[in-house]
């Protein structure tokens, strides 16, 4: 078992999905209704139940044969689209903890509950390219699909998202779009969920930072490297400096969220050293 998720951390995603959902439209991530008109009563599937479910639908026949809540699906229900676009660039690579493990755990836990949802998932790991994808994947036995590529992931690339973003093939149906990213990209975050807003998406966009970019604890002459692009430059670092440093990055992360409430997105701002199960949380809570 893999460090990056070991059965600690998969025990924490399980109970998770007791209470946590993405929301489309006011409506819980599973079990969506179609928007065609009429309805249908034929039966399709079955799901765990969730706390929120209409207690009605309960198939008590199969609570007696397996001793688990399981309610009926019907036709007329659908699973919504959930695209995460994980950010591996190499400027996500850096920190501690590093924000390369927080990101593709949350990326996990969201990607686990959608599927747990019967939502159609899709992963797309993104730098100044498409690097690698799982696309329209459905049902919990296939989540070992998603830990293999967040396992595999090579952070080498340069951060240039919105051309992977637009270049992914979306579905016509409303969905649902999770960004994870320290967006430390030159591109403007507002074209991207202009596009995203414009093919009818819920936008979650989770901002990771470490916790050394959040609160830099230097007090002597530096070189800072860029790791993408390996410019340098070299600094003295005072009091008054570091009170700019915090400003310039305060107003970065208002710029953001002023964009996302621009064009009804959320903003999640995240340090790599939250728990999973915190990050989730505030994730359910919009």
């Amino acid at each position: 078992m893999s460090e990056l998720f070991d059965s600690k951390f998969l025990q924490t995603i399980q109970q998770l999905t007791l209470s946590a959902h993405f929301s489309i439209d006011g409506s819980t991530a599973g079990n969506r209704k179609s928007r065609s008109k009429g309805s249908s009563v034929e039966f399709s599937d079955y799901r765990e139940y969730i706390p929120g479910d209409d207690f009605r639908r309960i198939d008590w026949n199969a609570y007696g044969r397996f001793e688990k809540l399981f309610v009926k699906l019907f036709m007329e229900e659908r699973e919504a689209p959930v695209n995460i676009f994980l950010d591996v660039s190499k400027s996500m690579d850096w920190g501690e903890p590093n924000k390369s493990i927080a990101s593709r755990r949350l990326a996990a836990a969201l990607a686990y509950i959608s599927l747990a949802n019967f939502d159609r998932l899709s992963l797309v790991c993104i730098d100044d390219g498409i690097q690698n994808m799982c696309r329209n994947v459905r049902g919990k036995n296939l989540f070992h699909r998603i830990t293999d590529i967040l396992e595999s992931v090579r952070y080498t690339g340069r951060s240039s998202i919105q051309k992977p973003i637009e270049s992914f093939r979306m579905q016509m149906d409303r969905g649902i779009t999770v960004i994870i990213s320290d967006f430390f990209s030159k591109e403007n975050l507002n074209d991207i969920i202009k596009y995203l807003a414009y093919n009818k998406q819920s936008i979650y966009i989770c901002h990771i930072l470490s916790p050394q970019e959040i609160r830099p604890n230097i007090n002597e002459s530096v070189r800072l490297v860029d790791s993408e692009t390996m410019e340098t430059v070299e600094i003295t670092v005072t009091p008054s400096l570091l009170n700019s440093y915090s400003k310039v990055l305060e107003n970065f992360k208002n710029q953001i969220e002023r964009t996302c409430m621009k064009w009804g997105a959320y903003y999640l701002s995240f340090s790599s050293d939250m728990d999973v199960a915190e990050m989730v949380k505030e994730v359910a809570e919009h």
